[in-house]
């Protein structure tokens, strides 16, 4: 399953869900001449017996049935962390980053069985710059959807991007469609659109050979239903292609949006207009049972879980969610924090000479992608990097300025645990501390947000809405003990009650963010930080097999105001 909705009616997707040849190889080695094992797609290489702990390259290979001449587009939606992909034995692509989807188009394909081979490399090293060992676990394989596109013409509908916009008259759309052209000659495309009733001559465009071409229109819309996190209202919006004149379209795209607009006015968060307090969970993607190939069943249980106990926001920490995710959040109504793939890094980290190619790329897939969301509220960069560095603060301004200038209809922040030397507040529409009182530090909560306050008022913050982005501390499941000593459960949930006793008493916050919703695993022998118990960051709220912690009932009794049972 791709996604949530059907995204296309025309154009034949075949998805490429189920076991895949699979073969360990070295650095040296290329495609292999037999393969030992087989592996599931969607899945984690370390859910095998064999490669539990395994970290280097590996291969996947599916034999295909393609049943007419033409192009085709290969779809990965993941691959963790670095894929080389080949088609029939010849490199048809690369990527890099395990956390944004990318596509490879091959041209001219003859009818009948045909090979894809992934070469998968989830190990560190001089090429990745984001990929590095750090607090949480970077797992192999091809651990999000895979799909084979068959295109009609080498005219395709490459993308959809949807705004919406907020008038004293009503609704309106902002629409761009992007079309592409793979062949060798000039094509003319006319495109058709419907959205909420209503059916739009899209124009006509003259698109050459290895061009892809934006038409952009802005729509009313009236009538339509807002989508809000009590009513989360959405709508299919349907591309059709028509080339040459032709009187059949060619090609189609479907996405699902919703009507909400997102400001930041008086130093508060508005949804449509209105004051939201973000309440919920930073989450990894990371299961006991599934790594970070998390199936659709077990999205869903973690969705009702955060439901359960309140929580109205989630942060994707630290890199892009799997779409079904996100397609999940528009149907519940949760608001999203976004952001891209970087961590902790130092300013020397940040100064790897493929930091800012690959931080760019990252940006660019991200929004690209995740654009017609509307439970995205927020995109952020860079949680916890070199921002109280002048050198870093140009980093950071480069990426949010990449960002704004790809969508400026959502807010901007980054995750910072600089305090008073925080150099970077003035470049983001949001303010945002990671501060863990009574944690790492005895300092009492509230007093803490109070000074935050200050701090982010005296770096460029004045004025600006604030989120605690990050709070909390260890509480080992199962470990209960009236000492209530560090890493007791009941340690963990007095914690957590003070924490949001303070969050929730101040009048100025406008979200508060638990680290974290449940345990991940982390990188083995690093030396960030603190040396993590059995591997694994066990802040959460629940375990990773999603048992709920005494904090659970704390958090409810915050959240959503009741106790759970």
């Amino acid at each position: 399953m791709l996604r949530l909705f059907r995204t296309n009616e025309i154009r034949d997707v075949q998805e490429l869900e189920g076991d895949w040849d699979f073969q360990p190889i070295t650095d040296k080695e290329g495609l292999p001449s037999r393969y030992q094992y087989r592996m599931p797609v969607p899945g984690c290489w370390e859910m095998h017996p064999q490669f539990a702990t395994y970290q280097g390259k590996g291969v996947y290979r599916r034999i295909v049935e393609i049943s007419r001449k033409g192009a085709i587009r290969l779809v990965f939606k993941g691959v963790s962390h670095t894929a080389d992909v080949f088609f029939d034995g010849v490199p048809a692509g690369r990527h890099y980053n395990a956390y944004t989807p990318f596509a490879v188009v091959i041209s001219d394909v003859e009818p009948g069985t045909h090979e894809i081979a992934v070469i998968v490399d989830n190990s560190f090293g001089e090429s990745s710059a984001l990929h590095v060992p750090n607090d949480y676990y970077t797992y192999g394989g091809l651990i999000r959807p895979a799909a084979i596109e068959l295109l009609q013409e080498e005219l395709f509908i490459e993308r959809i991007a949807f705004t919406p916009i907020r008038s004293a008259e009503g609704w309106k759309g902002a629409i761009s469609l992007y079309v592409r052209n793979i062949g060798q000659r000039a094509r003319q495309a006319r495109l058709q659109l419907s959205l909420a009733g209503r059916d739009i001559d899209a124009g006509v465009a003259s698109v050459m050979p290895g061009e892809t071409v934006e038409l952009s229109m802005t729509e009313p819309f009236p009538g339509v239903n807002p989508w809000s996190a009590g009513d989360p209202t959405l709508y299919l919006l349907k591309a059709l292609l028509y080339v040459d004149g032709q009187d059949a379209p060619v090609d189609d795209l479907i996405e699902r949006v919703g009507f909400r607009t997102v400001t930041t006015e008086n130093g508060r968060i508005q949804v449509n207009g209105e004051d939201v307090v973000l309440k919920g969970f930073n989450r990894h993607e990371d299961h006991a049972l599934a790594g970070a190939a998390i199936p659709y069943p077990l999205m869903v249980h973690d969705m009702e879980l955060m439901l359960d106990m309140g929580a109205n926001t989630v942060r994707t920490s630290h890199y892009p969610n799997d779409e079904r995710f996100l397609d999940l959040c528009d149907e519940r109504g949760l608001f999203v924090w976004e952001e891209n793939h970087a961590r902790g890094l130092s300013l020397e980290q940040m100064k790897h000479p493929l930091f800012a190619k690959q931080c760019e790329d990252c940006n660019r897939e991200m929004v690209e992608n995740h654009f017609n969301h509307p439970s995205i509220i927020i995109w952020a960069i860079l949680n916890e990097c070199a921002s109280d560095t002048p050198e870093g603060r140009e980093m950071y301004r480069t990426q949010l300025e990449q960002i704004r200038a790809m969508d400026s209809s959502r807010p901007l922040s980054f995750a910072s645990h600089h305090r008073d030397r925080e150099l970077c507040f003035d470049l983001a529409d949001i303010v945002s501390f990671n501060l863990y009182p009574l944690w790492y530090g005895d300092e009492d909560p509230l007093e803490l947000v109070k000074q935050a306050r200050i701090w982010a008022d005296e770096a460029g913050g004045l004025g600006k809405p604030m989120i605690m982005s990050e709070f909390g501390g260890d509480g080992y499941y199962g470990y209960r003990d009236p000492s209530r000593v560090k890493g007791t459960e009941e340690r963990h949930a007095d914690i957590i009650e003070s924490n949001l006793a303070a969050y929730t008493s101040v009048p100025f916050l406008s979200g508060m963010l638990i680290w974290q919703f449940c345990d991940c695993r982390v990188t083995e022998g690093t030396g960030w930080l603190l040396t993590r118990a059995g591997t694994q960051n066990s802040k959460g709220i629940v375990d990773r097999y999603r048992r709920p912690k005494l904090a659970y009932s704390v958090v409810k009794k915050y959240f959503a105001g009741k106790q759970s049972h």
